[in-house]
């Protein structure tokens, strides 16, 4: 029995894994390049409930990959931007206003309607029977655009690809047995590996760009696609960089408007989703925000993820959940989609420099200035194991931990001195680089290059120090800044190390 399916319906099904998979950028290029629209939503209740409670960063991820009418989706961001005013939170609602597709068109279209939302944005307060006149309300406005769109979605079983493709290899194993030979397999979906240069240290500066002291770097990242770098800065800036050429990317619509993604105070860390799509950023006030790096638009703000400066932020594989840890010696787990915090970790008794989800995403390995590392179950959030890296006496801060590209079960553990430990889950130290300084040598900051082949470190002494992983040596040195060393990052795929400082300095060095 045969199974007839439209193109459209496979196409369809493609669509659905992108999504499945958080691959939103070929995703859109798919349905952008097909003209079919993939409007499914994972579910009909929760989809309506997000409207109706005005959870709208939610509404907004959900919508998307969605294809709808216009007039439905300018009914949709003349609320948002309205609410986004009501919360005074003016800054957002004018970036919502001026740069988003709808709103433009409803500039176009609907001059009056868009005046209208520019007065309520200039007026000092919020006054509901300006924003709802002839009988309306906030309440009804929602009931009406939860009507709007459920009409345009619908609900599908999840991993439907995947589900007839095994079907299918199942049929044809039955059909034909003696076609599979012994050392023939079938591969599992997964990312290919991009084609990496050579490995090689640094020895040349290649570009530098100048922030000044007073805006100096916090952290800075490269984008995980390598198309960008991403800097947050002390006086809470955002900026996306074109690194080769040393300046800000005005292919960025937002940015070519100078408009810049912001925070209320110094943003001391950031990370990205698996697809590049989104970036989380943590600040010195203990507020956590996700960000749409292609549009510049907040997607969800946690405002209480911390009582103290956030020092890093990790990513779940599914991109739903985001780990958090502070100044407060805590660390926290957040949920993307609800906007909620949904776990808490503690025994850290000084503040965490460092945590991240183990590559299968079972386990949360952690860096603490207390001298320790812990391995926690992700799932019940027990504490599995703790170790000292260093010594078992003396409390050596850890700055942080980062798994081994070529190995996951191992981990280079950098602490604050002139070793640095390569370690696995049992706590077993696999090896050692040592910078032998005897005096101010001291290690602050550590990246890896690609493939694990190169391992950087930035001492208090200014130096960077490049370790050769196999053969254990330190291969070069080179003093990288006049003033203390504030953090180092890697490209994903090229030879190119940023270290930035407290000398206002971001630079570039490349073999």
């Amino acid at each position: 029995m045969a199974a007839e399916m439209e193109p459209s319906d496979v196409i369809r099904l493609i669509m659905q894994y992108l999504k499945e998979n958080n691959l939103y950028r070929t995703l859109t290029t798919l349905q952008e390049e097909t003209t079919v629209s993939l409007n499914t939503v994972e579910s009909i209740d929760s989809f309506i409930a997000d409207i109706k409670n005005g959870h709208w960063d939610s509404v907004l991820m959900a919508i998307e990959s969605l294809k709808l009418p216009d007039n439905t989706l300018i009914d949709l961001y003349e609320q948002v931007v309205m609410e986004l005013i009501e919360m005074r939170e003016v800054g957002a609602a004018r970036s919502l206003l001026r740069q988003t597709d709808p709103m433009i068109m409803l500039k176009q279209t609907q001059p009056q309607r868009y005046i209208h939302l520019e007065s309520l944005l200039t007026c000092s307060y919020f006054d509901p029977s300006e924003a709802y006149p002839r009988g309306s309300s906030k309440e009804k406005r929602r009931m009406a655009i939860a009507e709007a769109l459920v009409r345009e979605v619908s609900v599908v079983p999840p991993s439907r690809l995947m589900g007839l493709l095994e079907q299918v290899g199942s049929l044809r194993l039955q059909q034909y047995p003696d076609h599979l030979s012994p050392d023939m397999t079938i591969d599992t979906p997964g990312v290919k590996e991009r084609h990496v240069e050579k490995e090689s240290y640094p020895t040349q500066l290649y570009r530098h760009i100048k922030f000044g002291r007073r805006s100096h770097v916090e952290c800075a990242r490269f984008t995980p696609d390598g198309k960008y770098l991403i800097t947050g800065s002390v006086d809470g800036f955002i900026e996306v960089w074109n690194f080769n050429a040393g300046k800000i990317s005005k292919d960025l619509k937002y940015q070519a408007q100078d408009s810049f993604m912001m925070m209320d105070d110094a943003v001391l860390c950031m990370c990205f989703s698996q697809d590049t799509d989104l970036l989380a950023t943590g600040a010195q006030n203990g507020k956590i925000k996700v960000w749409k790096i292609q549009s510049g638009l907040c997607l969800r703000r946690f405002e209480h993820a911390h009582n103290k400066s956030v020092t890093c932020l990790s990513f779940s594989r599914d991109s739903n959940q985001i780990l958090s840890a502070s100044f407060n010696y805590t660390i926290r787990i957040h949920e993307l989609r609800s906007g909620k915090t949904l776990k808490e970790l503690t025994g850290h008794s000084s503040l965490v420099n460092d945590v991240s989800f183990t590559q299968d995403g079972l386990h949360i390995i952690s860096a603490s200035a207390d001298g320790t590392v812990k391995i926690w179950n992700a799932k019940s959030c027990e504490c599995i194991h703790t170790f000292k890296s260093l010594s078992r006496t003396s409390e050596v801060p850890v700055n942080c931990v980062i798994p081994l590209p070529q190995n996951p079960e191992h981990f280079v553990i950098c602490n604050h001195s002139n070793t640095v430990i390569i370690m696995n889950l049992r706590g077993q130290t696999v090896k050692t680089f040592s910078s032998e300084r005897k005096e101010g040598g001291d290690f602050v900051c550590c990246t890896l290059s690609p493939r694990g082949e190169w391992i950087y470190c930035v001492g208090e002494d200014l130096v960077l120090y490049c370790f050769n992983y196999t053969t254990g040596r330190l291969q070069k040195t080179l003093t990288v800044h006049e003033k203390d060393v504030i953090g180092i990052a890697h490209h994903p795929h090229e030879n190119l190390i940023a270290t930035y400082s407290e000398d206002g300095l971001l630079r570039l060095w490349k073999p």
